[in-house]
């Protein structure tokens, strides 16, 4: 399939697009002719994300220079907040972009992944690679509502990293809700698990978060499998890129982009899209 189409696209207020894309980072050495060439995908990604534009983009994986890309393609009216997770602020990043002309930056925060979410680059709970949460505070210039972004990559090989990692996110979900009970709260992220997952049941078993493919009224897409890994789009796959959804936020529709520019694939993973509404609440 060859398609400058978006599945969704920009929109207008009050609906707010959301997406979330693993991008995968630019690796050093390729094979001749591999699909994971940045050099093959930096083209492609640009088309995807100029075509989608979202109004919030949590993207996982971006190296220093993929942050530029990233901001690029989306065009001049979006900014971005989230540093690399390593020490000094290098490496893999986990960063919030948005579009400036509809949300205000009202403050950001980036935690580690850790026993010490204050210190940077910290590791606990058995993962060996650093990981990161970026969480973003806004006021939709359009309509006044308020909206949290939280943004992540869970960890691969740890189950308990992922599983208390899982628990820190819905500690900071729970005291949004506590705090600011007007504002939505939406989680992007790369989770290493799917939806059958502990991960999974932990941030969305309360109800405080929902999953918005399994909330949404309308399936823009078929069930595609997130990571692809550069192969063919695999139906009713596992969705281990999820946008999780709380508060008074309501999914108006959600899809999988499994788009393919003259057969290639931008990234190893699919990037997972939805359109949101802020309910208005009585009283």
């Amino acid at each position: 399939m060859m398609t400058d189409q978006p599945l969704i696209g920009p929109v207008e207020a009050p609906d707010l697009h959301v997406m979330s894309f693993n991008i995968r980072r630019r690796m050093p050495r390729n094979r001749p002719g591999s699909p994971d060439r940045w050099a093959t995908r930096r083209p492609l990604l640009r088309r995807l994300l100029a075509a989608e534009r979202p109004t919030v983009l949590g993207v996982q994986e971006a190296l220093d220079d993929q942050l530029e890309v990233v901001g690029e393609a989306l065009g001049p009216s979006h900014r971005w907040v989230g540093i690399g997770r390593d020490p000094g602020g290098h490496g893999e990043a986990t960063p919030v972009y948005y579009d400036a002309d509809r949300l205000e930056l009202t403050g950001w925060r980036q935690r580690a992944l850790s026993a010490t979410p204050d210190e940077h680059g910290s590791r606990s709970w058995g993962n060996l690679t650093r990981r990161a949460l970026v969480s973003a505070e806004f006021t939709d210039r359009a309509t006044g509502s308020r909206l949290h972004v939280l943004n992540t990559h869970l960890d691969h090989l740890s189950r308990r990293s992922r599983l208390q990692s899982a628990l820190m996110i819905a500690r900071i979900a729970r005291d949004v809700r506590l705090d600011e009970p007007e504002a939505a709260i939406v989680v992007t992220g790369d989770f290493n698990a799917d939806e059958r997952s502990a991960v999974h049941r932990r941030l969305t078993g309360d109800a405080l978060l929902h999953d918005t493919w399994e909330a949404t009224p309308e399936r823009l897409t078929p069930a595609w499998g997130t990571f692809s890994n550069y192969g063919p789009r695999r139906p009713g796959g596992r969705r281990i890129d999820l946008i999780l959804v709380g508060g008074p936020a309501e999914v108006a529709s959600a899809g999988i982009n499994a788009a393919r520019f003259e057969g290639r694939a931008a990234s190893d993973h699919e990037p997972v899209q939805a359109v949101l509404r802020h309910r208005r609440e009585d009283g």
